[in-house]
Formats: structure tokens, sequence, C-alpha cells
């Protein structure tokens, strides 16, 4: 399990990267939609390479995709919705900022999908100390995005 922590540490430093990557990718190009495009094809490449040389890459059945949730249909789009800030926003407000803010307002989110149990999560309570760690979450990236 602790390979699992090792990977998020690299998914942390691939989300601090990837803003100024994909910016920069549609600054040089002028074209933002097709730079985002670009950028989930090769993400597409990507997984299609990595999956079927370790031999995980299957087509599910139909009764496996008919039983899916309609909310787990929509990760696609809130892809595309990280995509298009990375483009747009960070290039103006800054690494720091963008990824302070993003970083934030997802623990801040979790805690409310975590309490509740939502879109497949089990339940963890939002207890104060959880808050309270928001909360000063909060307070750090005001410091970031102002100073």
């Amino acid at each position: 399990m602790w390979y699992l922590y090792g990977l998020t540490i690299l998914a942390g430093l691939a989300n601090a990267v990837q803003p100024g990557q994909n910016a920069t990718l549609s600054k040089s190009l002028g074209l933002p939609i097709t730079a985002a495009l670009l950028t989930l094809l090769i993400s597409t490449a990507a997984l299609l390479v990595g999956g079927l040389a370790i031999g995980k890459l299957e087509m599910p059945s139909g009764q496996q995709l008919v039983q899916v949730p309609w909310w787990a249909w929509l990760g696609g789009f809130l892809s595309v919705l990280l995509i298009l800030a990375q483009l747009y926003a960070s290039p103006s407000i800054g690494a720091a900022s963008f990824l302070g803010i993003i970083v934030t307002v997802g623990v801040a989110a979790s805690i409310v999908l975590d309490n509740y149990g939502w879109v497949g999560f089990a339940v963890h309570p939002a207890s104060l100390w959880r808050i309270l760690g928001a909360v000063l979450m909060t307070v750090g990236v005001a410091m970031v995005a102002l100073f």
C-alpha cells in the first residue's frame, strides 16, 4: 500500500506542472480548444499503450455498462473543465494560486462528499478538525494569492 502514497505524490507533482505545460501548448499553437483536444488525445494514447503493455485493457460487457450510475459517466466532462481552467486561468493567476485554489476547493468539496458518501465515496464524517483544516487551507491560499 505504501506505493499508493508514492503514486499520489507523483500525481501532486504532475498537478503542479501540467497547467504550465497545457497553457504553453495553447499559447504556442494559438488554439486553446485544439490544445485541450490534443492533451486529451495524448492522455488517451498513453492509457491505451500502457493498458495494452500491462495487459489490463479490456472491453466492458453490456451488463457492466448498464450497471454504471448515470453520474459516473460525467467524469470526462470534469476533465475538460480542469483542462480549460489550466489553459485560461493558470497563466493569469500563476501556478501557486491556481493549484492552491484547485486543491483547497477540492478538499472543501471532498469533506462534503465524504460526509454524505456521495459519488461512490465511503462515509467519513465532517469533523470539526477536518473543517478547521479546510478553513486553514483557505486562509493559506488567500495569503499565497494576495502576496
